[in-house]
């Protein structure tokens, strides 16, 4: 397949949107959980509806991902699907703000959620397929560093901004979703008009839609690199998920409707604190990737993200809150950089780079497995537990240990830049 010299414009437009859906996601992580907490102070059902965003994971970037692959048309095989969901999330996000200010029912506020995480994912592995179709092997690192530096500054960005909001004007201020919603439609625009993709390339020996699937099964590396990756981000949802449940249990004793009130603006304040040590990671984790060593520079990232959630059980003051996460944002942020660009690698290996968009579906539903499995598991092992939501920090580094054997046994990933 023809391929490009490195393209800045093509890697700064994709790093535009993905700073727009992570201000998407952040908005979910942000304020979900806090707005979820009027309605039920159960945990393991606020974790079952923010779980709706694992199962239409699982299921929709695999499938489009496998149709834009094929998909012939003037306007491209990424870019409609980016147009189209980029719009719908933007629609999302005031929706979910419009039913809470109603006061709609619990069902009609979960199905605004559910909304929003389809409209995301319509375009999931479109976005993630972009940057693998246009740059070249041995170049990936430096491209997945500067689109994971803008995708958490996107976190960072809303959590920060969140804070500052809720701690003036309260949870339900329309600011924080207006503007997301506003990005949302820009850099979808943006990326629509002003990012050319290649050539759609030939495929002669397609897979269908069942090979496509057995072939996963059947590569070790590729099912190796999926595994690992369900592990560590079930690891990172646990405590994503329920981060106010833990900071209201570890400062004020339960996480009561209102202790999780008085720590939601220090709740967006310490993710956007985790998502600036993740920028200090993202950078050198992607140089690594292409400097050092593919395996080590994964394995690196995740002892680094691990470490600190071990020290999680024993921690009992704001301080050392700020601290842990602090530690592993660096950890998860060259973690992150450093897998990101592992998929299109192995395409090129197996000379499949004409699938990217498939196979980055899978890719993104192994994100979204974990925060089904951490939505529903970890929501029900905190309600046994008696609300103590501190039991999920060793659980979760349990989870990212069992990954890094996976990492160290792939055989065909390239260890060093040629």
């Amino acid at each position: 397949m023809e391929r490009r010299k490195f393209d800045w414009g093509v890697v700064l437009g994709l790093a535009l949107l993905g700073f727009s859906r992570s201000m998407g996601w952040a908005l979910n992580k942000g304020f979900s959980f806090p707005l979820l907490s009027d309605y039920t102070s159960s945990a393991f059902v606020k974790g079952s509806i923010l779980a709706l965003e694992g199962v239409i994971g699982l299921i929709v970037p695999p499938l489009l991902g496998y149709y834009s692959d094929t998909l012939r048309s003037k306007h491209g095989r990424r870019r409609p699907f980016i147009f189209v969901g980029g719009v719908l999330a933007a629609i999302a996000t005031l929706m979910i703000w419009t039913a809470y200010k109603i006061g709609a029912p619990l069902w009609a506020f979960a199905l605004t959620l559910g909304f929003l995480y389809l409209s995301l994912h319509l375009y999931t592995a479109q976005f993630r397929a972009l940057m693998p179709d246009t740059i070249e092997s041995g170049q990936r690192g430096k491209a997945s560093g500067v689109i994971t530096l803008l995708e958490w500054a996107g976190n960072l960005f809303l959590f920060g901004l969140g804070g500052f909001m809720v701690a003036k004007y309260g949870k339900d201020h329309i600011g924080p979703f207006g503007l997301t919603a506003i990005f949302l439609f820009l850099a979808a625009a943006f990326v629509y008009y002003k990012v050319r993709e290649l050539e759609s390339p030939e495929i002669k020996d397609n897979e269908s839609l069942s090979e496509y699937v057995k072939s996963i099964f059947a590569t070790k590396d590729f099912l190796k690199f999926y595994t690992a990756q369900i592990l560590w981000w079930m690891s990172f949802e646990f405590i994503a998920i329920f981060l106010y449940g833990i900071i209201a249990f570890i400062l004020k004793g339960a996480a009561t409707k209102e202790n999780i009130d008085a720590v939601t603006s220090m709740g967006l304040y310490l993710m956007a604190l985790f998502n600036v040590a993740v920028l200090v990671g993202s950078l050198p984790g992607g140089y690594i990737y292409d400097r050092v060593g593919r395996r080590l520079s994964i394995i690196i990232g995740g002892l680094i993200f691990a470490l600190p959630q071990l020290w999680g059980w024993f921690i009992h003051t704001e301080t050392q809150i700020y601290a842990a996460l602090l530690i592993a944002g660096v950890g998860w942020g060259a973690l992150i950089a450093a897998s990101y660009p592992v998929v299109g690698d192995l395409l090129t290996k197996f000379e499949k780079e004409a699938f990217t968009g498939r196979y980055y579906g899978v890719y993104e539903a192994t994100k979204s497995i974990p925060v089904l499995l951490a939505g529903t598991i970890g929501g029900a092992i905190v309600d046994l537990a008696g609300g103590n939501y501190r039991i999920l920090f060793p659980l979760g580094a349990f989870l990212v240990l069992l990954a890094m054997p996976l990492i160290w046994s792939m055989k065909e990933l390239e260890v060093r830049k040629e």
